[in-house]
């Protein structure tokens, strides 16, 4: 099945599907698409819910990155071995979401004005997968091996240290939990690709 991910040459929200894809060595073609082909063309109306990114499986079509990250997950066995886990992945995952949200507002803000209050923050939030890493002996999230919600904080993790590199300095499960998941293969190679360097996370905003 030929796998086709469409979106902007921004990281936004796709950027932990090409993660994924790209650890797990699973080939995909990306459809890049400008603001100005977005604004001039036809496609946006042709998008189920007006919006980006696009993710192609064969005949199978999906929009909205969580469903497209679900569905990667399950095709490519990162949703733990049985429903336990994959209801707690779940559950971390779930909390990702709520730290990333927040994230993306302030990446989107105008001024650094809100930066100090997130910062201040984001020890309380990163606190739960802190607690996590240190109890599990699998060394993720959850059991043994690598899942659905290890890509986004690992993404999450690399995003917030170029906010704020000291961030993670009082949390040394997390520091060694991305150090030891970035040295990954198939991960170090993409993430010191020019692919990824070169990618801003949003437009004007370059890590």
């Amino acid at each position: 099945m030929s796998l086709t991910l469409t979106y902007f040459p921004v990281r936004g929200r796709a950027e932990v599907i090409r993660v994924m894809l790209k650890d797990q060595g699973a080939e995909f073609d990306e459809k890049v698409i400008t603001m100005e082909m977005w604004t001039e063309s036809t496609l946006k109306a042709s998008c189920l819910f007006g919006q980006l990114p696009i993710f192609e499986d064969g005949d199978l079509t999906l929009y909205q990155t969580n469903a497209i990250r679900r569905h990667l997950a399950r095709k490519l066995g990162l949703y733990g071995k049985d429903q336990r886990e994959a209801a707690l992945i779940d559950m971390m995952d779930e909390a990702l979401q709520d730290l990333l949200n927040k994230y993306i507002k302030l990446m989107f803000e105008k001024d650094d004005s809100g930066k100090e209050g997130y910062l201040k923050a984001l020890p309380t939030g990163l606190k739960p997968f802190e607690k996590t890493l240190s109890s599990n002996k699998g060394g993720f999230l959850v059991g043994d091996k690598i899942s659905l919600a290890d890509y986004a904080l690992v993404l999450l993790l690399i995003h917030h240290q170029v906010l704020s590199p000291p961030c993670l300095d009082a949390f040394p499960s997390l520091q060694s939990y991305l150090k030891r998941l970035c040295a990954r293969p198939n991960l170090h190679a993409y993430l010191h690709s020019d692919d990824f360097k070169s990618r801003p996370i949003i437009p004007g905003k370059r890590a």
